[in-house]
């Protein structure tokens, strides 16, 4: 009896072990299914679907690969938030960084009065030793802020290319903001006047790298016009602007439009300027001209809010007084309008009182005619010598009573107007200025008629007769760097350039020449030109490689010397490499002997050069034959 009690405590006991451990089992199983779902769902939610998740017991064991270090520890610590950490497995991988596509390099370049800042990143192979010195140089001293970050990753071909071009730009524009992409560089800057504004564009155009593209946008001060003056005239001649000034665009077309019915047939010359007296600008002129068109001819000036119509001695008087009627009162209420109709005055003896002076286009300046008196005369010589330096005046007036009142003023606008003439003549009588001449100012009618305006009134006479002459402009006038090249072939025509034997010692004899080229390059700026050394055949080839060298940086150091900027200029040494004649014999030898001159051309593959060489390459001496030799 007390067996079978025991034996059946036993089973129970049996049981109710076995009845635990599954349902212990049981347990763990459902906390393994919730600790993996809810960790699983929490990556998903993270944008870290890569991972995935499984469950061994109570811990949570994460496999998968991901993109960085950082989101493999984002994953762990997403998944430490759900479950206890110390129940995390980390069983994921981290991809081969080789892998990672390349970041995009770019630099940010700020230049200004204050210093210049540079901020982005560059390949890890920049040389930046020589980026930080060139930036320096640039900087004149001023603060440099220097934010580069590097990736060691491979340079994009057309990078350094881009960099080069960027910073020869840097170094033109002293308030600039410059972005460099792998292809492209894009430039914003600020003149200080147009003529400032077309040399910088006219700069920035010449030896663009090829693969690069760039946008520039130079803007410059509008200039300040004061009196803010327009001038229109119809005679024999036709009809044409002597000066235009114009607020907006809108205005531009305006008066543009109302001249063309008047018969002017040429281009716009309005300057977009500040100073304007009124908004109502552009339909003052605009009506001013139609006046003249409708008199049959004549000029008007507007001069600020001055009008002055002034018709010619055939104008019928009531057509004049007709015409003049209708524009006073179409003319917006802050304009004035002031009239004349000139009619033949009689003939006399002497004929009207002259004053005349001439620019010869060497210089020379002549004044001639008559002058109030001594004091008067002195004024005017003065004031010329300051104009065109004492040494280029001659005086040739003579003192006369009973001159017009104005005359002193005239004589000095007079000579002020043929200053803005590179040569010319200025012709002054009591009623009339006439001014004649060429000049490298496309602005020069306009500046002229302004000082005639404002020294002697919207109602004085002028006749101008102004030509622009491309090449008398100092921006227009520059040779290209083509033409530049051509030039030294020219003067190096049938002379050398000569060393002493053996030697890159420049003799006395290639001083003159030396000479004339530099005067050429010193109207070719920032031309992108290679020096090349060449030798004959004589000697070891790595000796006239190294003497070749020699000699082509000689040459670059006369250049300097002489006030070159050779700053793009590049100077190499080729040794006895593209003979251009027959090394058997001593005339071949000595034409082998050579310093060249060529355009650096960048082509789409950035390690190859382009050169364009003069025809006329000056040669090494005569007396050079066996400098290679020893």
């Amino acid at each position: 009896m007390r067996l079978s009690h025991l034996f059946a405590r036993i089973g129970v006991f049996l049981i109710a072990a076995v009845a635990c451990t599954f349902a212990a089992r049981a347990t763990v199983a459902v906390v393994e299914d919730v600790s993996v779902m809810s960790v699983q769902e929490d990556l998903v939610d993270g944008d870290m679907s890569w991972a995935s998740v499984l469950g061994d017991g109570l811990q949570v064991i994460l496999e998968g690969q991901a993109p960085t270090e950082a989101g493999r520890f984002r994953a762990i610590s997403a998944a430490g938030r759900v479950v206890d950490a110390s129940r995390v497995i980390d069983n994921m991988t981290v991809a081969d960084s080789a892998s990672i596509e390349a970041p995009e390099f770019a630099v940010e370049i700020l230049r200004g009065d204050s210093g210049i800042s540079i901020i982005g990143l560059i390949p890890t192979a920049t040389d930046r030793a020589a980026l930080d010195a060139r930036v320096k140089e640039i900087a004149k001293g001023a603060p440099v802020t220097d934010l580069l970050e590097t990736a060691d990753y491979a340079i994009p071909p057309h990078w350094r290319d881009a960099m080069t071009y960027a910073l020869r730009a840097l170094d033109q524009l002293p308030r600039s903001k410059i972005s460099v992409g792998s292809d492209r560089v894009t430039i914003s800057a600020i003149a200080d006047s147009a003529a400032q504004k077309s040399s910088f564009e006219t700069a920035l155009a010449r030896n663009v790298p090829d693969g690069v593209k760039r946008s520039v946008r130079i803007t410059a001060p509008r200039p300040v016009i004061s009196p803010y003056t327009t001038r229109f005239t119809i005679d024999a001649d036709g009809a044409r602007f002597a000066a235009c000034a114009v607020d907006s665009p809108e205005a531009e077309q305006k008066i543009m439009a109302a001249a063309a019915a008047a018969g002017f047939t040429g281009r716009s010359t309005c300057v977009e300027a500040l100073g304007v007296p009124s908004r109502t600008w552009g339909n003052a002129v605009a009506l001013a001209i139609k006046a003249v068109a409708d008199i049959g001819g004549g000029t008007v000036t507007i001069a600020d809010t001055d009008v002055t119509l002034v018709g010619t001695e055939e104008t019928d008087q009531d057509a004049f007084d007709r015409v003049a009627g209708v524009l006073e009162n179409a003319l917006p209420d802050v304009y004035a309008l002031t009239v004349d109709l000139p009619r033949k005055a009689e003939a006399t003896a002497e004929g009207p009182p002259t004053f005349s002076a001439t620019r010869s286009p060497e210089g020379a300046v002549q004044l001639r005619g008559r002058v109030t008196d001594d004091l008067s005369n002195t004024t005017a010589q003065n004031y010329a010598a300051a104009k065109f330096g004492a040494a280029n005046v001659t005086m040739g007036t003579r003192v006369v009573a009973d001159l017009p009142q104005d005359w002193n003023v005239r004589v000095l606008a007079g000579i002020e107007a043929l200053a803005q003439l590179s040569n010319g003549a200025v012709t002054v009588t009591p009623d009339r200025i006439t001014v004649t001449g060429n000049t490298g100012d496309s602005k020069a009618p306009a500046i002229v008629t302004n000082l005639l305006i404002d020294k002697l009134g919207p109602e004085a006479e002028a006749d101008l007769d102004i030509t622009y002459v491309k090449e008398l402009d100092p921006i227009a006038g520059l040779p290209t760097p083509e033409e530049c090249i051509a030039n030294i072939g020219n003067v190096t025509d049938g002379r050398k350039i000569l060393f002493d034997p053996g030697s890159a010692t420049l003799t006395s004899d290639s001083q003159p020449v030396l000479d004339d080229i530099a005067e050429i390059l010193q109207r070719c700026p920032d031309i992108q030109m290679r020096i090349a050394g060449y030798t004959d055949s004589q000697g070891g080839e790595d000796m006239n490689q190294e003497l070749s060298k020699n000699r082509a940086d000689a040459v670059l150091n006369a250049l300097r010397i002489r006030r070159v900027s050779v700053g793009t200029f590049d100077s190499v040494g080729y040794g006895e490499a593209d003979p251009i004649a027959d090394n058997d014999t001593a005339e071949g030898r000595e034409a082998n002997r050579r310093i060249a001159f060529s355009l650096i051309q960048t082509v789409e593959d950035p390690t190859t050069l382009e050169e364009v060489e003069t025809t006329t390459e000056p040669a090494a001496a005569d007396d050079a034959a066996t400098e290679t030799t020893e």
